[in-house]
């Protein structure tokens, strides 16, 4: 048995090192493939502004002449900066199942993360904490919602086996219409707006999105900014990220919060167009762009994927306003299944709000971290 590791330099390795993952899950009828062409964009320097405060090495280690295994390794200076901690990353982790595979890409990374002069490790991510983040823990038997990653069982018992901590575990709830608190939410959004005379809950508004966006960058990077592994997003990044996202997002379902004008909350439910990426199988050609287009409107199940309230703001009720909302328009819309993630194991008050809404947990993700010596 010979493993060898070598770092990715070409495009033809950069795209052995994207389509890896389509042979590790063959078998997984659940996974979805990523959008090749999203995916080569996403680790461009040149397409993907977060590489502008982070740079990146990456990994494919091969066994017996063939790829068996995929990493990054990651360092993000915003993140540093912002935490004050010489951390680095792994990312995009992929192989088969096999310990020593696994000890020597880890290791390869830890060794490149300790040239730098990292102390740390956390991962998996692909690539900061802002995008998926984790290894499936729990929740095999239901596929993965819009951007959120779906993993092998056997990575859990591999990060184990060589050594590496849990750092946190991420939470995602299933909401279903049927169980949803109606009256209560309605009680909820009455109290408030009598509470909060200057408080206007509003979908985006298409003929001024520059400004819109703009708001939407400041209540991230302020509701955000106490979270674990939470790094701001620069403008860069948040209008790349909504340059991205922009044709996928419905009006009815991207809201925002002000009150006398200051912006304090928002929520974005986008729909889960892995129902229709499913069947792409890693490509965005014309004819699948003609497909997506027919068929996005017959899709019924949506995902929570950002909810936050600025700290000065929280505990007023603008979060059930925001539920109350949203939940209206969406059903509005046909959607009856909604998926809240994802939600730090900690977060009390989002988990909280998940379960009042009916809510059953029913995926974890789990992210590791070891020290680097």
């Amino acid at each position: 048995m010979e493993i060898k590791i070598k770092p990715v330099e070409t495009k033809k390795e950069l795209l052995e090192f994207i389509k890896f993952p389509f042979s590790v899950y063959k078998e997984n009828k659940l996974w979805v493939p990523p959008i090749i062409s999203d995916m080569q964009g996403l680790l461009s320097p040149e397409k993907n502004p977060f590489w502008e405060h982070a740079e990146m090495k990456l990994f494919v280690l091969e066994k017996d002449g063939k790829i068996a295994g995929r990493i990054a390794a990651i360092i993000d200076r915003n993140f540093i900066q912002f935490h004050e901690e010489m951390t680095g990353f792994f990312g995009f982790y992929e192989s088969i199942n096999d310990t020593d595979v696994a000890d020597r890409l880890l290791f390869t990374v830890k060794s490149w993360l300790k040239s730098k002069g990292m102390k740390k490790i956390i991962g998996p991510t692909a690539p900061s904490t802002n995008d998926e983040m984790g290894f499936l823990y729990e929740g095999y038997d239901t596929p993965p919602y819009l951007m959120m990653p779906h993993t092998h069982r056997y990575y859990i018992g591999l990060m184990e086996s060589i050594k590496m901590k849990k750092a946190k575990d991420l939470y995602a709830y299933l909401v279903n219409s049927a169980d949803l608190p109606h009256d209560r939410l309605e009680r909820i959004n009455e109290i408030v707006y009598k509470r909060n005379p200057g408080l206007v809950v509003r979908k985006i508004n298409l003929k001024n999105l520059e400004n819109d966006v703009k708001i939407a960058h400041t209540v991230y990077n302020l509701a955000w900014e106490k979270n674990w592994g939470f790094v701001p997003w620069t403008e860069k990044e948040f209008y790349e990220q909504y340059r991205k996202l922009k044709d996928l997002l419905l009006p009815d379902t991207t809201l925002l919060a002000t009150i006398n004008d200051n912006p304090v909350g928002m929520l974005i439910g986008v729909p889960n167009y892995n129902e229709l990426l499913k069947d792409f199988n890693g490509k965005m050609g014309p004819v699948q762009l003609v497909q997506f287009l027919l068929r996005r409107n017959k899709i019924k199940t949506m995902r929570i994927m950002i909810m936050g309230v600025v700290k000065e703001y929280r505990n007023k009720g603008i979060e059930g306003v925001l539920y109350h909302q949203i939940i209206k328009n969406g059903l509005a819309k046909g959607y009856n299944v909604g998926e809240f993630s994802w939600i730090l194991e900690d977060n009390t008050m989002m988990c909280r709000a998940a379960e009042m809404l009916g809510g059953k947990l029913y995926k974890k993700y789990r992210v590791f971290e070891t020290e680097i010596v």
